[in-house]
């Protein structure tokens, strides 16, 4: 039996060769070719395959069709050694070049130290789940000291004392404020309309689809009015803020700041902050009222409602509570997108691909965050509308 492995032809020289003859006495191990590093090598696959799967007693090589070889050969002599000392298969060597028999001997006449080389344990499930719930945890521990660090900031900003400029502030409220109406106003037209969509199906079979307007109602303004603008500004605001902070933390413009004394928290990160903190109340009332309309087209279109009776049935149902509510929620939400954004742009590591991985930790941190939080506030909701 004979399996060969060949890699592509280079434009320089034999293309280096490996195949695997059986033979009575073993297997033979056939070396062919120019093997060095700059080639495209054959892969050692087959040849431990045909090691492991059938019983053997002795490995040879022959190496006669060999043109050059480096280190690249070494190394995958070292490999079938190793695997044949583990399948207790005796090896001879004396088919190999007389350089690549020395420089052998030589890597094996001194022992490794003990520990040398690391002991790769077999994967732990539960380990890995405390692994991931102390980083976790970690990482919740970090959010609440930076957030430590921004109410010392705001504090020195009520009493006049912070450092930051007025049109940083005013850029960062645009940002997160005008430029973000129109992705807000489709996705909450969109949300409004699945509501609708699916309220729509149940009620028409009990004759009550003008209640369609109530579940609209109440499911924007309540938790998805919010909860939609919160993921949308993690997605766009706070991957926004951590890249900004990023690449001024790989630039070493933050060190210049702290270099001169200015606080990278009250010149950076206090004006983003307070732009979410404003912007987000406002948002999640134009998405409320986005997501209503985008209900009333379904009614008016699907169940014959007509606009004004769908607001009309809408507003009824709806309480101040609910409006204050979703408002406040809002505004913690817009604090945690700023927060985690903001964050994970500070600890940026200092290269090109840490601020997208800065950024991609900022949505996801962010979006976590917000869910945990909406499961909070629905408890404590729950607890007060009773």
């Amino acid at each position: 039996m004979r399996e060969a492995v060949q890699s592509k032809t280079d434009t320089v020289g034999e293309s280096p060769k490996l195949a695997v003859e059986r033979t009575p006495s073993g297997l033979v191990i056939q070396l062919g070719g120019e093997w060095r590093l700059t080639r495209d090598l054959p892969q050692i696959a087959p040849v431990i395959r045909e090691l492991q799967t059938t019983p053997l007693r002795k490995v040879t090589y022959d190496s006669r069709a060999l043109t050059g070889w480096d280190s690249s050969l070494l190394a995958l002599v070292d490999k079938i050694s190793e695997r044949c000392k583990q399948l207790k298969i005796e090896e001879n060597r004396d088919g190999l070049p007389d350089g690549l028999r020395a420089l052998l001997r030589l890597s094996e006449a001194v022992p490794d130290n003990e520990g040398a080389r690391g002991r790769v344990s077999a994967p732990n499930f539960v380990a890995e789940i405390g692994g991931d719930f102390l980083g976790f945890m970690g990482g919740i521990g970090d959010f609440l000291a930076f957030f430590g660090e921004i109410s010392i900031a705001l504090g020195r900003f009520l009493r006049g004392k912070a450092r930051f400029r007025g049109v940083d502030m005013a850029t960062a409220i645009q940002d997160c404020g005008v430029r973000a109406f129109g992705i807000v106003s489709l996705i909450s037209f969109l949300v409004g309309v699945i509501l609708a969509f699916m309220g729509a199906v149940q009620l028409e079979q009990f004759g009550a689809a003008i209640y369609v307007a109530d579940l609209v109602g109440v499911g924007m303004v309540r938790d998805m009015g919010a909860m939609m603008t919160a993921i949308i500004m993690a997605g766009r605001t706070g991957a926004a803020f951590a890249a900004q902070l990023g690449t001024m933390k790989v630039t070493q413009e933050i060190d210049a700041l702290t270099t001169m004394g200015i606080s990278p928290i009250e010149f950076l990160v206090l004006p983003r902050v307070i732009a979410l903190f404003l912007m987000m109340p406002l948002l999640c009332i134009y998405a409320d009222f986005v997501g209503v309309l985008g209900g009333a087209a379904v009614g008016a279109g699907m169940l014959n409602i007509t606009m004004k009776a769908f607001l009309n049935e809408a507003m009824h149902a709806l309480t101040l509570g609910g409006v204050i509510g979703g408002v406040v929620k809002a505004t913690v939400y817009g604090v945690i997108v700023a927060v985690a954004g903001c964050l994970r742009g500070m600890q940026c590591g200092n290269s090109s691909s840490a601020v997208g991985e800065a950024a991609t930790a900022a949505v996801v941190t962010g979006i976590v965050y917000i869910v945990v939080a909406c499961g909070i506030f629905a408890v404590i909701f729950h607890i007060l509308y009773i």
